[in-house]
């Protein structure tokens, strides 16, 4: 079996994938009914996403690590004082709701919302809840349209 590896660069065959070809996959859960009130908070600081390796001092907000490279959150008066380039300027909201990562339907439920309204939206999802990043000038509008939920 071959294993994924972003170091590696393996990739796995889609017959050696859980719930692959073959697999059934398990019946998803219902929505829990606390999505109702997803009690989203919008940052006061704005947020950027830089490419490298995060400075020495310089605490990103995430790094994501793809075969192309290492892309950073951060706010943007961080990256500033870091000299990192950047073009992309968001707002971050959380989502405040808990949720599982294994449950069904809140990206949807909100991406949905946010897609309707012409409003772009990336997601990171924790352990403990899901950032969204809109366009800056974006924010107040994508979180009364979340508050509506």
């Amino acid at each position: 079996m071959v294993t994924s590896s972003a170091t590696t660069g393996d990739v796995a065959e889609p017959e050696d994938i859980p719930n692959g070809p073959g697999d059934p996959a398990p019946a998803p859960g219902p929505a829990p009914a606390g999505w109702r009130d997803i009690r989203p908070e919008l940052s006061a600081e704005p947020y950027v996403f830089a490419t490298g390796e995060p400075p020495p001092g310089v605490p990103p907000f995430a790094v994501i690590r793809e075969d192309e490279g290492v892309t950073l959150v951060l706010a943007r008066a961080d990256a500033d004082r870091a000299g990192l380039a950047y073009d992309y300027v968001a707002a971050r909201i959380t989502l405040r709701v808990g949720s599982a990562l294994t449950d069904v339907g809140l990206t949807a439920l909100f991406s949905r919302t946010l897609a309707d309204a012409g409003i772009s939206c990336n997601v990171i999802a924790g352990l403990a809840h899901d950032h969204l990043f809109v366009g800056w000038d974006q924010g107040a509008r994508a979180l009364a349209l979340l508050c509506e939920l």
